[in-house]
């Protein structure tokens, strides 16, 4: 999913938005969003706005996968290590749907904003829940990268 969201969003990159739509997720008000949409308005606004449509879209699919695949992951991993550790893994992967509710939001919010019906409160919300969803996420991975190399550890130990 990663390589087909990358490959259809490569069109998005430009100089307003050198990381093509993550530049969207992180635009907090209108002024941040206007030149983003206006930069792909540029190139052929159609086909890249359609392509930015497409990618979000996609995204609502990633979304499934990657929340899944965490929250599953977490859940294991906690499974097999005691004390602390483990109870944190369980609220982890709890925080690892979170973010895949919360990602669903954040499309929600740049899919008005890509069809001319956002606002400075919709792209401060989109940007709100991106943060909180990247954090959980990321705490995810590198839950499952720590408990991974703990139970490797004890394997070799």
């Amino acid at each position: 999913m990663m390589f087909v969201m990358a490959k259809n969003g490569a069109i998005l990159k430009t100089p307003e938005a050198p990381n093509g739509i993550l530049n969207l997720e992180f635009a907090y008000n209108t002024a941040k969003a206007a030149p983003i949409i206006n930069s792909w308005a540029s190139i052929n606004h159609a086909d890249v706005i359609t392509a930015a449509k497409i990618n979000t879209y996609w995204d609502f699919l990633f979304l499934f996968f990657y929340a899944g695949f965490l929250f599953l992951a977490c859940k294991k991993i906690a499974q097999k290590i005691n004390g602390g550790l483990s109870k944190a893994g369980h609220l982890i992967a709890k925080g690892a749907l979170l973010a895949g509710f919360l990602d669903v939001l954040e499309n929600a919010g740049m899919l008005l904003t890509l069809n001319q019906q956002g606002s400075s409160t919709i792209a401060f919300f989109t940007t709100f829940v991106s943060v909180i969803k990247w954090g959980l996420a990321l705490m995810a991975v590198l839950y499952v990268l720590t408990g991974l190399i703990v139970l490797a550890y004890r394997k070799i130990k």
